[in-house]
């Protein structure tokens, strides 16, 4: 099983990116191979060094193993579609261009490339996270150059083999236990060179071009803020042949005016009448239409006698879907009684005539609240009689 990328650098999964960059330096250079005589080990513990920091460095990758482990980065690190052939590249991006090819058999700068991973964040509504969605969505991406397909030249133009690095992109040369590798200054690492009159015109000689694609993203039933959906092969494209990177969108889910989500439960507040709280009796709460309701947007809820604001009711099975599973949450309805207003005076009478009709018994949280709040002001006004002998009075 593959060990924690966190623990593999020895450090915290809180860590920012310069410690992590500080921690990856230290020991790259520790088990470098050329510094401990190619030993395989040392081979060995410097991929997975490599490995660990080019998932971690990466802020979408990171977010991806955080949530998903090595499920969640499989292709993207070591081990995948890609491999270990740019470790020499992660390498030398910490420590500097000038470090060259750890196994001797580096790919050459101007072979395929894998293109970039792409983010795109995506605002769906409640509704939409409820009974998934199918939407079309327009991400900025680089693409391969029609006029040229990628070749940066102009139809029927060729590039000339350059002459500083013999094609090889790269410049070499011997410094103690390294070997110092930089960017042939002469073809920016292409191997290739252009004459100015052959460069495409469509791409300036970069081989891509800017565009925005249209895709059609299915989001499923019972997604949740920050959920992450990968469309493979809709990143950026590739140079010199190489595929096209990924396509990560990344979830939120709009509030909602009435409902709030906990998990797989649908929370929602309905005023009830005073009469109905105090009587009991029916009443309707707005529910989310799917096939679990019969594609009614109500739901029936009975109100206990002497329902109190706060109290609550949960209708089984009224609320979010699960994942990637046919369980479904509940509809929690949260009672809020509402006191009437702007009485007629016959309404007033009466309420007037019902008051005095009421006892102890039929107002106890009350009555309870009353006798504290006499014992409270007793003991601020500094009552003779201590408070102990009151209450064993009581």
């Amino acid at each position: 099983m593959a060990r924690d990328y966190y623990e593999v650098l020895g450090v915290d999964r809180g860590i920012d990116a310069a410690g992590l960059k500080s921690a990856y330096r230290k020991l790259a250079m520790e088990h470098h191979p050329d510094r401990n005589g190619g030993s395989e080990e040392s081979m060995a513990k410097f991929k997975e060094l490599s490995e660990a920091y080019s998932v971690l460095s990466d802020d979408n990758k990171r977010a991806a193993y955080d949530r998903f482990g090595h499920a969640g980065v499989n292709g993207q690190g070591g081990g995948g579609q890609q491999g270990f052939h740019d470790v020499n590249d992660i390498f030398a991006q910490v420590f500097g261009d000038a470090f060259g090819d750890v196994f001797g058999g580096r790919r050459q700068s101007n072979g395929p490339r894998r293109g970039s991973d792409l983010r795109y964040d995506l605002e769906i509504t409640l509704e939409q996270a409820y009974k998934g969605a199918e939407v079309e969505i327009a991400v900025p991406t680089t693409a391969t150059c029609e006029t040229c397909t990628g070749s940066g030249a102009k139809p029927g133009a060729k590039p000339s083999t350059c002459s500083t690095c013999n094609g090889a992109g790269r410049i070499r040369q011997a410094n103690g236990f390294f070997q110092m590798e930089r960017t042939c200054p002469s073809c920016g690492g292409q191997g290739q060179r252009l004459a100015a009159a052959d460069v495409c015109t469509s791409c300036h000689g970069h081989g891509q071009v800017r565009k925005t694609r249209k895709l059609a993203l299915k989001v499923p039933a019972g997604v949740d803020d920050g959920s992450r959906i990968r469309l493979s092969g809709e990143g950026d494209a590739g140079t010199r042949g190489g595929p096209r990177g990924d396509l990560y969108v990344f979830l939120s889910v709009q509030p909602h005016d009435l409902f709030e989500r906990d998990n797989l439960d649908l929370l929602v507040t309905v005023p009830v009448p005073m009469t109905v709280a105090a009587l009991g009796g029916d009443i309707e709460a707005p529910c989310l239409v799917s096939e679990a309701c019969d594609g009614q947007c109500k739901a029936p809820v009975s109100v206990p006698a002497g329902a109190q604001t706060g109290k609550t009711v949960r209708i089984r099975g009224k609320g979010m879907p699960h994942l990637n599973g046919r369980q479904r949450g509940d509809l929690v309805v949260e009672l809020f009684v509402e006191t009437p207003t702007d009485l007629t005076p016959r309404q007033k009478e009466l309420m007037q005539e019902l008051a005095a009709s009421f006892g102890d018994d039929q107002s106890p949280r009350n009555s309870s609240f009353a006798g504290k709040a006499k014992r409270f002001w007793a003991d601020i006004l500094g009552a003779e009689e201590p408070r102990s002998q009151r209450e064993s009075a009581q």
